[in-house]
């Protein structure tokens, strides 16, 4: 079992070196994709909260709720955490009387937590395979860039996605991707986590990008 581990974990590490390109400042990367989300979070209105998204059993906190916790739940990783215990607290409300204002926080916390020495090559308990820091850092921000849409959408606002975190993804998608359980990568996904691609994928390179995440960029 050991030895399977050590296997797991060596090639968790193998992917990350293959990919620096992909992996390179990926800490910005995410900062400036969850800077994006929070542009939309600050236009809100308090009759928006209860608002359907694309995301089909998330409202507008919910998919908020979900980013928070989502962040927060990277930190327990790099602190150490298990797949376990990460999914256990997916659902978890923590977004309390201050949405906007925890959201910011757990921005700020994931960020420091993978910038610690060693974070980002540290292995750790995915629960979709055991990754790098930095690979699943790469997978937390494509969540906020996409996620980022929905809130648009969600609220009315302009959901037209920065275009160097749109390259970055759509460029980088099979690697960022690479060794995980379920991937919106492969057509034969479980998509217990990701959504499966419909509709048609749409002319721009957002709108096919969103589609391989499952998104229907012509419906409004």
């Amino acid at each position: 079992m050991r030895s399977e581990t050590r296997q797991r974990e060596a090639a968790a590490v193998g992917r990350l070196v293959g990919m620096s390109d992909v992996f390179d400042g990926i800490i910005p990367r995410f900062v400036a994709a969850s800077t994006g989300f929070d542009r939309v979070l600050a236009v809100v209105r308090p009759a928006q909260w209860t608002a359907p998204t694309p995301c089909a059993e998330w409202d507008v906190r919910a998919l908020v709720n979900h980013m928070t916790g989502g962040n927060r739940n990277y930190v327990s990783l790099v602190d150490g955490g298990t797949a376990a215990g990460f999914l256990a607290a997916r659902d978890r409300d923590v977004l309390g009387e201050d949405p906007v204002g925890a959201f910011r926080s757990s921005v700020r916390e994931c960020a420091d937590a993978f910038a610690a020495p060693g974070a980002l090559t540290r292995v750790l308990d995915y629960p979709l395979g055991r990754v790098t820091g930095g690979q699943a850092l790469a997978v937390r921000t494509a969540d906020s860039i996409v996620h980022t849409w929905d809130l648009a959408r969600a609220v009315g606002a302009d959901d037209t996605l920065d275009p160097g975190l749109l390259g970055w993804l759509d460029d980088g998608f099979e690697e960022i991707y690479a060794g995980l359980a379920e991937t919106p990568v492969a057509a034969d996904t479980t998509h217990r986590f990701f959504a499966p691609p419909t509709g048609s994928p749409g002319r721009s390179r957002q709108d096919s990008l969103l589609h391989r995440m499952g998104r229907e960029p012509s419906l409004r």
